[in-house]
């Protein structure tokens, strides 16, 4: 029988007046259909003869988009394929091999597009690819989607054409010929070899004309040194993983000396096998992520640091050059010691930026005759010469530039004296700039060119020796860019493409390949020949440096961020988020200061009453110059030294959000990273953005499982000794917690059982599994104050710990000797001793995210079913169940899940990527973006996983045995996370599930989770 109710769809139908229901009851379409637009060509669509598929085809569009128009929710315009491009299935990943260098950052890439757009940067793992992505590359596809990029060419601040600005230019050089006046092309390091013949053929044809290469941060005393023995300015490409003894005076390898990327190396020699594992001794001032990863570390000022690179001089070769006394001498001797006796298996590198220092290193490593030193293969992503760059603003001050041309500089925000750069602009006659952003530079040149980002644009690079690499556009440009190769190919009168250029150029380079091979692998490699010379008067070096004076006052240690690098991607809202990984604060800079040096100046840090961290302010002079800037208290930092930030501060072409920070390049004079500084005390008192509020264990050794490596190697089959499994009593008898249960089991043996591995060896903290989540889940941002109410949205984080005592043994002895509750040894006070790191803390960085636990608590308590557990091992998220009650967040023991208080796109209270169109292009659309009010957490990639599958079905064929992957483990270039299915019994995962090492985050909870960590062992 049929019903006779009638429904409304809204309130207002109840309303019989209402105009917007009649104007609803007449035009069902909020939007006029744009039938023109989809339809391509009219007159070739009016002539054709239709078939009734084509035609169902053609009017199935407006059946669905009337069908859309229907609905409640916003409508947008949805234009389809009618003339379908071939390389194009919609709905199917496309990947281009390609590398990126932005003159700071460098990788071989692969990059997953989607109907055209870029929307996720992957690792090339083809043989040859050597360089991986750090948390920077990952997030640079979201910098192409910058709308705060320039957009058209600007000839005196006005809109105007590349072809007005061209012939300016070509006046200007013709000019400059003709009255011998200075042309300079300013750029950063290009390690390009077609770029670099472009730039030889514009000096041949222009002789007053030179190139200046100008890195932002610099490494011009490597370099020097270098040269000087070996005629080549280039820096050593170290093989970390040829070296068993590895001492670091003041490099921070697994951060960003020199570029960077030796964290793979390192790792294979960190990972215990058959008893050994490598040794790393680490002296500097600042807390660094190779300090946290170091075997000894030594806390230590920079001018103590040049002493003990002299004393090691003398140790190695047994030179005897007079200095004077070391500070930790012991700890300095017995480095020297073990690194003599390693031989060949030893490296020394160093990150002191003084010429003397450096060529201290190459004798050092000479005399090893270590493995990890060659002088082939040499690294070819820092040219800069502090030199040159000095004497361009001389020249500029003085008028004699006529010219100048730059390509991925900004040296007015980059430079110490930036304002006199500023001025020197004013007397070149003509200024260009080929730039990303209208930035500090580019807003006060006489032409700004919109440079295209690495994915709009062709190039190819040699970022070593030997190494040929090709960068492909996988996007068309976005907007009115032009190329600054395509500019030197106009001024030199030649009318081929840069393309056609790069093509006919890469003969001497491909090592035999095709060129279409070589645009599909991405890279060619051929054989480097070694540097030769390899001699200098290094006694005059270490002579030099043993004269080495304390600073007065402080030292000022300043150094990148692992996520925001040099600044040029101030304006990416996942490197302003990303939390740094030792202190945990996102959306900063700061001064860290020791904690005896705060005590003495009255600063601090407190946690206030709604979980934030507050700060005091210091304000810290150079010379004539002052920053006020907050401050952290860092447990490490060498007392009598301060660290600070290079990279933030930025103002032109960033959302006001992205405006955070201080210019700490404004005190990097002479292009050194340590300078003679005083602090003071500054008013106020400063909110931080900090994901962390805890800092050590207080203890709990059942969170970070450590041992020795002498005690894991004596008792490797006595396991229960170092990766000890919690008891429990049942029946009065004491057995391990992991074998009670208070649920039946299903059997997990059939199909597919996802694990996934982490290995805390092998993890440096680098945070590249970080972004590579973000940009593969569409995990929005959510600003500075809502990451300080803990609202923060990362399915992945990863927690760093201190140790209270000296060493994470010594918390473990401390809690275990605790005996009643009051008193020296009472656990009352014990444990609240505990809470304080100790002055030189050993650190561990511990990756935690959804551990998709078999027995998931977070399952039990949800009353709508919204999340559930999968056959394959996956707890499963159902958003349009989930009403966000929070009770599953609750009842997590590893507090993983994440609750969406706002709406984050289309939000304008969120002016972050999901706000504007061209932000949410790197939007994935295989995973779904939240809404208000739903509980989201990592979902173990189910999207990747599934596609998996689908792939080899299709294929007819079995999954391969490593084909499966989530975004983190892909990212992951260590091999500290590992993914699979550990029903596969050849698989790597199954076979680290088995390894004696392994342990469960809380097992005593009984949750039996599918992610696992192994024992982090220490060679002390």
């Amino acid at each position: 029988m049929s019903s006779n109710k009638k429904y409304w769809k809204s309130v207002e139908e109840l309303n019989e007046n209402s105009s917007i229901v009649e104007t609803l009851r007449n035009n069902e379409f909020v939007e006029e259909i744009p039938t023109d637009e989809f339809l391509s060509d009219k007159d070739s669509l009016s002539s054709s003869s239709t078939t009734r598929r084509d035609f169902l085809k053609y009017v199935g569009f407006s059946t669905a988009a009337a069908t859309l128009a229907a609905c409640e929710g916003p409508v947008h315009k949805s234009i389809p394929y009618v003339l379908q491009p071939e390389q194009i299935i919609p709905g199917v990943a496309d990947y281009f091999a390609t590398s990126m260098f932005d003159g700071f950052d460098f990788a071989n890439l692969l990059v997953k597009t989607r109907e055209g757009r870029p929307i996720k940067i992957e690792n090339n793992t083809i043989a040859g690819a050597k360089f991986t992505a750090n948390a920077r590359v990952h997030a640079s596809v979201l910098s192409l989607y910058d709308s705060m990029r320039l957009k058209v060419t600007k000839v005196g601040q006005k809109d105007a054409t590349w072809k007005e600005a061209d012939l300016k230019i070509k006046a200007s050089l013709a000019e400059a010929k003709a009255k011998g006046g200075q042309v300079v092309l300013l750029t950063s390091t290009l390690a390009s070899p077609s770029t670099e013949k472009l730039i030889a053929e514009f000096i041949a044809q222009n002789p007053t004309a030179k190139h200046v290469v100008y890195d932002s941060v610099s490494e011009s005393a490597a370099l020097d040194a270098f040269e000087a023995v070996y005629g080549e300015r280039a820096l050593v490409d170290y093989d970390f993983s040829k070296a068993n003894t590895v001492v670091s005076i003041g490099a921070d390898f697994l951060g960003d000396w020199q570029g960077g990327g030796f964290d793979s190396g390192y790792a294979q020699g960190r990972i215990p096998q058959k008893g050994k594992m490598s040794k790393h001794f680490q002296f500097e001032a600042n807390m660094t992520l190779s300090g946290a990863a170091a075997d000894q570390r030594v806390p230590m000022t920079v001018a103590n640091q040049k002493l003990a690179l002299v004393k090691i001089y003398n140790i190695i070769t047994g030179s005897s050059v007079s200095v004077g006394k070391v500070a930790n001498e012991d700890a300095v001797t017995k480095a020297a010691q073990q690194l003599k006796a390693a031989g060949s298996k030893g490296l020394l590198v160093s990150g002191i930026q003084d010429k003397n220092a450096q060529l201290l290193v190459l004798a050092i490593n000479q005399k090893l005759a270590s493995e990890a030193f060659s002088t082939s293969g040499t690294r070819q992503i820092r040219k800069g010469s502090d030199a040159k760059v000095s004497q361009l603003l001389t020249d500029m001050t003085a008028g004699s530039v006529h010219t100048l041309i730059m390509s991925g500089v900004n040296p007015v925000y980059t430079l110490a004296n930036g304002k006199a750069f500023a001025e020197g602009l004013k007397k070149v006659k003509l200024s260009v700039a080929f730039s990303l952003k209208e930035d500090e530079t580019a807003s006060l040149t006489n032409i700004a060119v919109p440079a295209p980002h690495y994915l709009e644009s062709w190039n190819d690079l040699m970022l070593t020796k030997g190494t040929y690499s090709l960068v492909q556009p996988t996007i068309r440009p976005l907007f009115s860019s032009k190329q600054f190769q395509e500019g030197l190919l106009s001024w030199n009168g030649n009318g081929t493409s840069y393309y056609d250029y790069i093509k006919a150029n890469s003969a001497s380079y491909l090592n035999g390949l095709t060129w279409n091979k070589a645009v599909h692998d991405g890279v060619s490699v051929g054989v480097a020949s070694a540097a030769t010379g390899g001699s200098a008067d290094y006694s005059v070096a270490a002579n030099a440096l043993a004269q080495s004076k304390p600073a007065n006052g402080f030292e000022l240690v300043l150094y990148t961020k692992t996520g925001l690098g040099d600044g040029q991607q101030a304006n990416n809202p996942w490197l302003q988020e990303f939390p740094d990984p030792i202190t945990r604060v996102s959306w900063d800079n700061y001064i860290t200061v020791s904690k005896a040096d705060a005590d003495k100046k009255g600063l601090t840090n407190e946690i206030v009453a709604n979980g934030g961290l507050n700060g005091s302010y210091a304000t810290v002079k150079v010379g004539d110059t002052s920053i006020t800037a907050p401050v952290i208290v860092q447990p490490g930092q060498a007392v009598g030294t301060i660290g600070l930030a290079l990279g933030y501060g930025k103002k032109a072409a960033l959302k006001e959000e992205m405006q955070v920070g201080v210019n700490a390049y404004a005190l990097y004079n002479n292009f050194d990273n340590v300078q003679s500084a005083t602090l003071t005390k500054a008013d106020g008192e400063h909110e931080f953005a900090c994901v962390q509020s805890q800092k050590t264990l207080m203890g709990r050794g059942d969170i970070i499982k450590e041992t020795t490596l002498t005690v894991f190697t004596a008792k490797f089959d006595e396991p229960e000794v170092w990766n000890p499994s919690p008891m429990v009593s049942l029946d009065h008898k004491e057995v391990k917690a992991t074998s009670v249960d208070l649920w039946e089991s299903f059997d997990r043996s059939v199909g597919h059982h996802f694990n996934l591995s982490i290995d805390l060896n092998a993890c440096t903290g680098c945070g590249a599994c970080v972004i590579a989540c973000h940009a593969e889940n569409n995990v929005p941002v959510v600003g500075k104050s809502e990451v300080r109410r803990s609202r923060d949205m990362h399915w992945l984080r990863i927690d760093r710990y201190y140790s209270s005592e000296e060493t994470f043994a010594g918390d473990n002895k401390k809690k275990k000797e605790f005996d009643g509750l009051f008193g020296e040894k009472g656990s009352l006070g014990g444990f609240g001793d505990m809470e304080s790191p100790a002055d030189n803390p050993q650190v561990v960085f511990q990756p935690v995210m959804c551990q998709h636990c078999n027995h998931a608590p977070c399952e039990t308590v949800c009353p709508v079913a919204a999340t559930s557990h999968g056959r394959q091992g996956q707890n499963q998220m159902a958003y349009n169940r989930c009403v966000g009650t929070r009770y599953c967040a609750n009842n997590c023991p590893y507090k993983v899940r994440r609750f969406n208080w706002f709406l984050y796109s289309n939000n304008e209270e969120f002016d972050f990527h999901m706000n504007d169109d061209l932000g949410r292009m790197v939007v994935n659309p295989d995973v779904n973006v939240r809404s208000r009010g739903v509980m989201e957490k990592c979902s173990m990639c189910i999207q990747k996983t599934q596609l998996t599958i689908l792939t080899a079905k299709r294929e007819g064929r079995e999954v391969a045995v490593e084909e499966f992957q989530t975004a983190c483990s892909s990212a992951c270039t260590t091999g500290a996370m590992v993914f699979g299915d550990v029903n596969n019994k050849e698989s790597k995962v199954a076979k680290l599930a088995e390894d004696k090492r392994m342990y469960h985050l809380l097992e005593s909870v009984g949750t039996k989770p599918n992610v696992f960590y192994h024992v982090k062992v220490r060679n002390t």
